[in-house]
């Protein structure tokens, strides 16, 4: 990819950011509309999906596949990691028109962590191919905890929150470092996911950036829908654990070990990627909006 293309791409980007980040600051101390968050979260969402689809215009039709199967995983992930901000927010009891300047830095610090990683990443991969066999291993194990914790719907104050708490740290100030520290985890697991459906720097980048837009505003819209998306989570650690054997298979490919033991390792395409991240996703949105609807109406009996 072209330094002009990585200029304008990202100058484009940072200019929308810088937008809503400004509407952000100007309206800090007001609790967001619903109206407003749903027209940013449309925003973002038409702007992400009209960006993959021309990447198969002026790119070609591989890039435009990983971008979607990115975006999605990433966006997936997003949308479980706002459902522990809720909980982070709600435990510490911040207040509604200080969530906005909270999430508003969250958010920075969360581009910030997922560049360092990026790069790292990147670095990692140019140098030892073996790395994957790391990554793969982590997904696969985040994958089996996300599986396993998927019931719980509490949030625990590590020792670094309630150390300072015990200093007389302000809310604000516990919400911001509880929300850092809960994103540099995230990171560990978002980043060998993509890694595990592109090499190309720039889908890499672009997924993570538009998965990352609109962020915010998301946040006040599924309070009430992550009630109903009760197997999200575990929707998540099939395909956080489906990348996981893919990069697995792809290192031993790598190191030259095409038939272990005897047995022929497969090629997994993108095209299989993909459809297995949709087909999950729709999956698990339709099972947990079913289960929702017939609990709710078992309950009005």
């Amino acid at each position: 990819m072209s330094s002009t293309v990585w200029l304008v791409t990202l100058g484009a980007l940072i200019l929308v950011l810088l937008l809503d980040l400004s509407f952000a600051l100007k309206d800090r101390n007001k609790e967001t509309s619903m109206k407003t968050a749903t027209i940013w979260t449309i925003f973002y969402l038409v702007l992400a999906i009209s960006f993959g689809i021309s990447l198969g215009y002026w790119h070609n039709i591989q890039a435009r596949r990983e971008f979607f199967a990115g975006w999605l995983t990433e966006y997936s992930l997003s949308f479980d990691n706002l459902f522990v901000f809720i909980l982070i927010l709600a435990r510490l009891k911040v207040a509604k028109e200080k969530t906005q300047l909270v999430l508003l830095f969250g958010i920075v610090i969360s581009l910030i962590l997922r560049g360092i990683f990026i790069a790292a990443g990147s670095a990692l991969i140019n140098r030892w191919s073996w790395i994957f066999f790391f990554f793969g291993g982590f997904l696969i194990y985040t994958a089996i905890q996300l599986f396993r914790e998927s019931s719980e719907e509490e949030w625990e104050e590590g020792k670094l929150i309630t150390f300072m708490r015990k200093k007389g740290a302000s809310t604000f100030t516990l919400a911001l470092v509880a929300l850092a520290t809960t994103d540099l985890l995230f990171a560990f697991d978002s980043i060998p996911a993509i890694f595990g459906l592109t090499r190309d720097p720039y889908i890499v980048v672009t997924a993570n950036l538009f998965a990352l837009m609109g962020l915010r505003q998301l946040y006040f819209l599924i309070g009430g829908l992550m009630e109903k998306l009760i197997y999200l989570t575990e929707g998540l650690s099939l395909i956080l654990a489906f990348i996981g054997v893919k990069l697995l298979i792809e290192a031993m490919h790598a190191q030259g070990w095409h038939a272990p033991f005897g047995l022929e390792l497969p090629h997994i395409p993108l095209t299989l990627s993909l459809g297995f991240i949709v087909v999950t996703l729709v999956i698990t949105a339709s099972l947990s909006l079913f289960k929702t609807r017939k609990s709710h109406h078992s309950s009005e009996l």
